[in-house]
């Protein structure tokens, strides 16, 4: 039987090794720079974010990780960072129990909007996403700057931090 829950700091550990699973999936494994003791401090100490998990027969076979945020269109907005179930227990109806459990949880905010990146490749994210009724939006990118790109522009001529 699936287990729909909040996380609790001894999750940590799974939920990395969730993390680093859809790194993988999504062709980026390098990527993941965090360990489950940053999961933890930011988590559970600064409360950066909230995380619900789905549980089967002891194992944590999925979960979402969201966190508030505040948009000068909407008020405050919902982000869901990352949402994975593993990829043995996908087909079983665990993603929608983990999505309706997630959008529960956010609603309970009141928040303007929820939002979310998914990869333009993901056809069965896409395809999951347009049945619940999202919508993906093709105007907007997603911008990023890593540390070193943000040190490299502070560091060029003409940078003013007044």
């Amino acid at each position: 039987m699936i287990q729909i829950r909040t996380a609790t700091p001894s999750d940590m550990p799974a939920v990395w090794q969730l993390i680093y699973e859809l790194a993988v999936y999504e062709k980026a494994p390098e990527a993941v720079v965090i360990t489950p003791e940053d999961l933890l401090h930011d988590g559970f100490e600064k409360k950066l974010f909230s995380c619900i998990v789905a549980e089967l027969d002891g194992e944590i076979v999925g979960m979402a990780l969201y966190y508030p945020r505040y948009s000068t269109w909407k008020g405050a907005t919902v982000h869901l960072e990352d949402f994975i179930v593993k990829q043995t227990h996908r087909k079983q109806g665990i993603g929608k129990l983990l999505f309706d459990a997630f959008v529960k949880a956010a609603h309970a905010l009141n928040p303007g909007r929820l939002e979310w990146t998914v990869l333009e490749w993901n056809t069965p994210a896409i395809k999951f996403y347009n049945k619940v009724g999202a919508t993906l939006d093709p105007e907007w990118h997603l911008a990023q700057m890593s540390p070193e790109q943000m040190a490299a522009y502070m560091a060029q001529p003409g940078f003013s931090a007044r």
